[in-house]
């Protein structure tokens, strides 16, 4: 049997360094495949996340998406939305949620484009996504209007998450999307990305603090050191001997 030919990356970063003098990243995303991230705190994983989304800008390398024919330079926060691509933040509190706003405008706020019409918002279409994501998620919650800071911090992500997805993304990119939510939640979220990736196509960047978590999810891993990638790991290699020596700078046979 003739073997399939290799998905076209839909991302693609280039001799990216993340500090002066670091080693070069180079990473190639394709459909349907989660890429995890991991390392000890501060080695480079964020950055990379990061320089991924257009949050920040590295010392040398380029960031692009595929689009048509072509790669277009990722070069802000806002071009990569445009782009498709969809970052969740590690800090849902201070990065992530309005807290002082309700489920359905926490939800709504990156779809309105999609459902804006000569400067009025349809909000039954809105209304109706987010039930939809309501069941697709097992979010828990009173009320679309209850404040989004009453619910608890796993709701809270699945409500992050909603709004990103109903914005249908080329691409996601998680920095710890389970930090800090029980393990009902946790395992649900694995099933929701997992789900992403093999029934809609969807690539996922995984950065996790937890090795377990990546060796579950991730269909292949990029060790960070000194804010170098180290070593990428998949497969039967992808075990956590493999996984923690190369974030100490070592190797198991």
């Amino acid at each position: 049997m003739m073997p399939m030919p290799e998905r076209a990356a839909v991302l693609i970063a280039s001799g990216i360094q993340l500090a002066a003098g670091a080693q070069s990243i180079d990473l190639a995303v394709r459909p349907g495949e989660i890429v995890g991230l991991a390392g000890l705190e501060g080695h480079g994983q964020e950055g990379l996340l990061e320089t991924l989304c257009g949050l920040r800008r590295p010392c040398a390398g380029t960031v692009t998406m595929h689009e048509a024919d072509s790669h277009v330079a990722v070069t802000s926060l806002a071009q990569a939305a445009r782009l498709g691509i969809a970052y969740l933040p590690r800090d849902r509190r201070a990065t992530g949620i309005l807290p002082g706003q309700s489920v359905f405008d926490n939800f709504a706020i990156a779809a309105l484009p999609r459902f804006a019409r000569v400067g009025f918002v349809r909000r039954n279409p809105l209304r109706q996504r987010l039930a939809a994501f309501r069941n697709r998620l097992s979010m828990v919650y009173g009320a679309a209007s209850a404040p989004i800071g009453t619910l608890s911090g796993g709701n809270q992500q699945k409500v992050l998450l909603a709004r990103w997805l109903a914005r249908e993304p080329r691409l996601l990119l998680l920095n710890d999307p389970t930090r800090g939510v029980d393990l009902g939640t946790r395992l649900k979220l694995y099933e929701v990305f997992r789900g992403l990736a093999q029934d809609d196509g969807i690539p996922l960047v995984v950065l996790s603090s937890e090795i377990e978590e990546v060796l579950q999810l991730c269909d292949r891993v990029l060790v960070f050191r000194e804010r170098g990638m180290a070593r990428e790991l998949a497969g039967n290699n992808l075990t956590m001997d493999r996984v923690i020596a190369a974030m100490f700078g070592q190797v198991v046979a």
